[in-house]
C-alpha cells in the first residue's frame, strides 16, 4: 500500500466506502423498508377483513332480529292454525271457494330443522283478475305470516277475461 500513489489510495478508499455503503443498504436499510411495506399490506388486508366482519355481524344481527320477530308472530297465531283451513276460509271470504278445483297440502322441514313448512298447492279456475288480486291480498296481508311461493296464471280460451291460477302457498311453524 505504500507504493500506491495518493490518487490510487483515494480510489481504493472510495471503493471500500462504496462497498460498505452498498452492504449497509442491502443488509440493514432495504430489509427495513421491505418489512415496513409488508406490514402496511398486512394492515390494509386486516382492515378489509375487519370491515367485512363488521358487515357480517350487522347482517347476522338483522337475521337474528327478524328470526325472533318471526317466532313471535308465529306464536301469536291461533293455536289450531292450519294453512289449509286458513286458505279455505279466505277463499270463502273472497267468494271464490266454488272456483277451487283442488287443494293439495304437504309439509316439510326447513334446512335447519327448526321450522316445519306447511305448503298447499291450489288450482283455482274461472277467476277474474280482480277476484285473484282480492284473494292474494287477503292471504298475504294476514298476520299469519303466509307467503305465496309460486303462482302460475293462464288465460282461459273459452271465456274472455277469466283466468286459471295455480298457487303454491307456504307458512312456517315452530
Amino acid at each position: 500500500m505504500k507504493k500506491l500513489s495518493r490518487r490510487e489510495k483515494y480510489s481504493i478508499y472510495s471503493a471500500v466506502a462504496a462497498l460498505f455503503i452498498f452492504i449497509i443498504l442491502q443488509v440493514v436499510i432495504s430489509p427495513f423498508f421491505e418489512k415496513r411495506a409488508s406490514m402496511k399490506r398486512s394492515l390494509q388486508a386486516g382492515s378489509v377483513m375487519l370491515d367485512e366482519m363488521i358487515q357480517l355481524k350487522a347482517e347476522y344481527e338483522d337475521l337474528k332480529t327478524n328470526s325472533e320477530l318471526s317466532i313471535k308472530s308465529i306464536s301469536k297465531r291461533e293455536k289450531n292454525f292450519t294453512l289449509f283451513s286458513f286458505l279455505d276460509r279466505e277463499a270463502g271470504e273472497a267468494n271464490i271457494k266454488d272456483n277451487i278445483t283442488y287443494m293439495r297440502p304437504s309439509t316439510k322441514n326447513d334446512q335447519t330443522g327448526q321450522y316445519k313448512i306447511s305448503m298447499v298447492e291450489l288450482k283455482i279456475q274461472s277467476l277474474t283478475m280482480k277476484q285473484l288480486v282480492a284473494y292474494l291480498y287477503r292471504v298475504e296481508s294476514s298476520k299469519n305470516m303466509v307467503t305465496i311461493k309460486r303462482i302460475s296464471i293462464t288465460r282461459q280460451n273459452t271465456t274472455e277475461g277469466l283466468i286459471d291460477v295455480v298457487l303454491q302457498v307456504a307458512a312456517a311453524s315452530v
